[in-house]
């Protein structure tokens, strides 16, 4: 089921006695779901992604704007009759009732043509829960289950009636790490099957990458770029999502350009061509650097970490907006060895298409192609 969102807006009035403005929660929002995609909403808490679910489920009602699933117009229709499933970051199951019973509910509530018999509604419960594999689990209360189990019982109950969209509202947020590593393993694969159009929202930018077609990122109500996540990744519109995305997060410089070279500090570490001399924001991602004693780029070591396949290189420099920044670096690379001496002077080449340049006042991106003359390392 193709969703089309047509400037979609939501206010909510403001609360402030002495400034009594409209709060806008999301701002004139377009896009286009593709069917049977998953799409992941993502950004920091406050940015929208959880109002324009609701929105779309019908539990909010929109300020302007359309909604439609495929040629349907919704935007005024109520959320049962929407056809959607919809899945909650707290799991929302009725604790006085086996999974079972959890998972016939939203099937006992059809009435008219829908209706069903006793058997049909028994045989697409089982049929969910092997989806989501918890038929072994049908007769046991919701206390007795752990939290993974309890979060594929409230997906199951949502995918019994093959809804036209599902809806996933931080569906792994009360998870510890290696259930939220599983748990979302177990969503693309049951997306993937079923294939029905998914709208995933999440603050963690790994779940979103890891398991989305295509992911929406969002500031203030406001879509920053849309894309698959690795060109997202590799491309940021703006230094908000070039900060946003990314494990370790992205190293970001203050910086310059002088006659042709960006200066990071006093050290000339890139020759872009056709810009302007001018101040920017230079952001480097943690594997964008290499080690190298005739580095462009000088820093201060801090301290370094064993991460098994990799090093993690902590570091400091002047021109740095953060105290520290982070490297990413082979394990296996001995030739860094002389370096791993706290305090010590520490050099680094740096790999051009994981620098990006931005305007120190819009934050907008600068693009720029390399210039012939290189100054980092010609291996990188």
């Amino acid at each position: 089921m193709e969703v089309v969102l047509q400037n979609l807006t939501k206010k909510f009035p403001g609360r402030d006695r002495k400034n009594p403005s409209d709060v806008i929660a999301v701002n004139n929002f377009n896009f286009k779901i593709p069917d049977g995609k998953l799409i992941g909403l993502l950004g920091p808490s406050g940015c929208g992604k959880s109002t324009t679910l609701n929105l779309i489920s019908g539990l909010q009602k929109p300020t302007g704007g359309r909604i439609f699933f495929g040629k349907d117009d919704v935007t005024d229709l109520p959320p049962e009759n929407r056809g959607i499933g919809l899945v909650f970051q707290n799991y929302a199951l009725y604790p006085h009732l086996t999974v079972k019973q959890n998972i016939l509910f939203p099937l006992q509530n059809l009435k008219g043509k829908d209706k069903l018999s006793k058997a049909e509604m028994l045989e697409k419960a089982i049929a969910a829960a092997k989806l989501v594999q918890i038929e072994g689990l049908m007769e046991r209360k919701p206390r007795e289950l752990s939290g993974g189990q309890q979060q594929r019982v409230a997906i199951a109950r949502a995918l019994v009636k093959m809804p036209r969209v599902l809806l996933l509202d931080e569906p792994l947020s009360n998870l510890d790490a290696r259930l939220r590593l599983q748990t979302r393993e177990e969503i693309r694969r049951i997306q993937r099957e079923t294939k029905i159009t998914t709208i995933f929202v999440t603050h963690d930018q790994e779940e979103a990458m890891s398991i989305s077609d295509m992911i929406v990122v969002m500031k203030d109500g406001i879509i920053q770029q849309i894309g698959k996540p690795q060109e997202v990744y590799d491309n940021p519109a703006n230094l908000f999502v070039a900060r946003f995305l990314g494990t370790p997060p992205i190293n970001v410089f203050e910086g310059c350009i002088r006659g042709g070279k960006l200066y990071i500090g006093e050290d000339a570490v890139l020759t872009p061509k056709d810009i302007p001399d001018q101040d920017v924001y230079a952001a480097i991602r943690p594997e964008g650097f290499i080690c190298r004693a005739d580095g462009v780029l000088n820093c201060s070591l801090k301290g370094i970490e064993v991460m098994g396949r990799d090093i993690s290189i902590v570091a400091a420099n002047g021109a740095a907006i953060t105290p520290a920044i982070r490297v990413i670096a082979n394990a296996g690379d001995t030739e860094n060895a002389e370096y791993f001496e706290e305090g010590a002077s520490v050099r680094f080449h740096l790999i051009p298409r994981k620098v990006f340049l931005f305007h120190k006042e819009t934050e907008e991106r600068i693009y720029y192609k390399e210039a012939k003359e290189r100054i980092y390392d010609k291996e990188s």
